[in-house]
This record gives structure tokens, sequence and C-alpha cells, in this order.
């Protein structure tokens, strides 16, 4: 039995965990940075890396302890390199050098993204490729073609912002603790989705695979301040009752929903795929995972999401290393980071 050592520090999560070639979870340890950027709203790149600088050693040492694996032991070192926080995924990656190189054992390059559809597989234990992968989160929204668990193709993706990003932004107009997705999630139980017409940005271009969030997030902005208005939103939002901050929230979230699981839909039916992986920090909302569930279902279309733990950032998606460890994938120490989107 293989094990390996897997390592995540994309964005603000500090995670680590070992996981066996049979995707068997010996420990795994996620340190969540939540709370220190809940002031500025968003996540801040430098206060980022800072902290897992900080972290990333003690949630290493966690996870062997509680665990009971002796480092010695493992057979592999694995991180996510890409894409990412520049200082983030280095902070990362300098780890899994340091103990690659002093524990003799091979290093593995782990896609982010691709672990976000792998999670899928792990928390099924279905292999459900080839599929389609919708990767849905504050720095993503795509849909990639999956020929396998590491061969991806970008059939198409945001033109402005991501959806997570989209839902951060709304919620600070609308004085919602960061971070937004689950904040407005919680604000709309008991609003009506009908609210307002928030826009639905490209569903009418079928042959048009992508989406597009600004408007959304513009037409909210609107709602509270007037168009055209240069008022602050959240002050307007902050004279407003709680059951029209419940519609707009509400509104707002069933139009992003709306809007990803039209394209989805779309997108199956262009590429004739029948497997759809849905992966990100977004595949936890309620409202989308109950909406793609009932369209897939209608179409008699494969649908696979993971847990809601497994759709937030984590290491135990991680596990997709296995995959490059079976295949003898390794790296050599003067692997970089690549922050960018790969296409």
């Amino acid at each position: 039995m293989a094990v390996v050592l897997t390592i995540e520090t994309t964005c603000d999560e500090t995670a680590a965990a070992l996981v066996t070639d049979e995707f068997v979870v010996l420990g795994s340890v996620v340190a969540s940075q939540d709370k220190l950027h809940e002031r500025y709203g968003g996540v801040v790149p430098e206060v980022a890396s800072r902290v897992h600088f900080e972290r990333i050693l003690p949630v290493i040492d966690l996870v062997f302890f509680e665990s009971g694996v002796n480092i010695f032991s493992i057979d592999a070192v694995a991180v996510a390199n890409m894409p990412g926080l520049a200082g983030s995924l280095l902070v990362g990656l300098s780890a899994a050098k340091s103990l690659a190189l002093a524990l003799g054992k091979p290093l593995i390059a782990i896609n982010h993204l691709q672990a976000h559809i792998y999670a899928c597989k792990i928390s099924s234990g279905v292999d459900p490729f080839p599929c389609l992968g919708l990767i849905i989160s504050g720095g993503h929204t795509s849909i990639y073609y999956c020929a396998d668990a590491i061969n991806f193709e970008l059939l198409g993706g945001t033109m402005d912002d991501a959806v997570g990003e989209a839902f951060d932004k709304v919620a600070a107009m609308l004085n919602l603790p960061y971070p937004g997705g689950p904040s407005i999630e919680r604000a709309a139980v008991g609003g009506d989705v009908s609210a307002y017409n928030f826009p639905r940005s490209l569903l009418n271009e079928s042959d048009r695979i992508g989406f597009s969030f600004s408007g959304l997030k513009t037409a909210v902005r609107y709602c509270l301040v007037g168009n055209g208005g240069s008022g602050n939103p959240a002050e307007v939002a902050a004279k407003l009752p709680n059951t029209e901050i419940a519609n707009i929230a509400a509104s707002f979230q069933e139009a992003a929903v709306d809007a990803l699981v039209g394209k989805t839909l779309q997108a199956m039916t262009k590429s004739g795929v029948r497997t759809l992986c849905v992966g990100g920090g977004v595949a936890a909302n309620g409202r989308f995972r109950k909406k793609i569930q009932e369209v897939t279902q209608k179409q008699n279309y494969n649908l696979f999401i993971a847990p809601p733990n497994l759709c937030t950032d984590n290491a135990i998606m991680g596990a997709i290393a296995i995959e490059r460890y079976k295949r003898g994938l390794f790296e050599s120490l003067d692997l970089n980071v690549s922050p960018g989107l790969i296409r």
C-alpha cells in the first residue's frame, strides 16, 4: 500500500492529507483563513501567503500526529502548483520540495482544478471519466472536457467575474459577512426568488460555452442605488428590512444558479457527453445542488458532486496524485508554480 502526503495552498486554505493508493484517507487537516480576510471582504494575497508560511509546517506535523503515520514511511510528496495565488503556491511548493528532498521521496505535481473534479471520484467510488467537469469557485468558473483524471480540455469559462467572486461582492453590498456564498445562501432563506428579475447572461446564446457574472453583480448594485447611481450600496442596504435583504439575496442566488445550470446543460448538449462532475466551493450551495440534480435527472445525465466538505479547498482531493504516482509521473526539484489558468 502506497501512502502519499498531499499539500494544498493554492488560495487561503492551508491543508495537508495522507491518502493511500486505495483512496483511504489516513488523515486530513485544513486551516482556514476566512476570519483573517473577512474584514477585507475577500482574500488579500500577501496576507494569505504570510499565513501559509506560518501554518504550513504545523499543519503537516498535525496530519502525521493525528494519523499515527511515520513520516519516513510515506512513498511520495504531492503538492498543488497550479493554478492559484503565486505567493500561496510557492509556500506549499517549497515545503513539498524540502520534504521530498529530505526524505528521498518522489515529488508529484497537482493541478488544483483537476483535483476539484477528482473529488467526485473520491467521494463516489466510481470512475466518472470521460466526463464534462464544471468548476465553480471564487476564482474559477469553467467547463472542461475531461478525457481522464489528468487530461482536460477547456471548453469555456467566465468572460469576467468568477461566480464565487460575484457572491462575495454582492454579499458585501448587502452587509453580509465574508465568505459571500454561505452568507447569501443563509440570507436567501424565506426570500422571494422572483422579487427581482436579475439577468441570466448568455443563456440565449446556446452555441456559446461560457459564463458572465459582471452584469448580474452590477444589476444588484443598481437595484440598491438606482440606475447609474454612485452611492454606497452597503449604506442603502443597511436601511432595508431583513425581508427585503432576503428577497435581493434570493433573487441574486436564483439568477446565478440559473446561469450556471443553463449554460452547463447547453455544454452537455453541444458536447454529447452524458456525465457531469462538479467541483469547487460554489458547488456546496444548496440551491445549486438541488437544481442541477433536478435537470440532469430529467435529461438522464450522470451527475457527480462531491460532498460540501470536499467542494471547498482541501488536501483530500489531492489524492489525484495517486493517478500520477501509478504512472510514474514525477517532478524534478526545479518544479515551479503556474499561477494562471492553464488552458
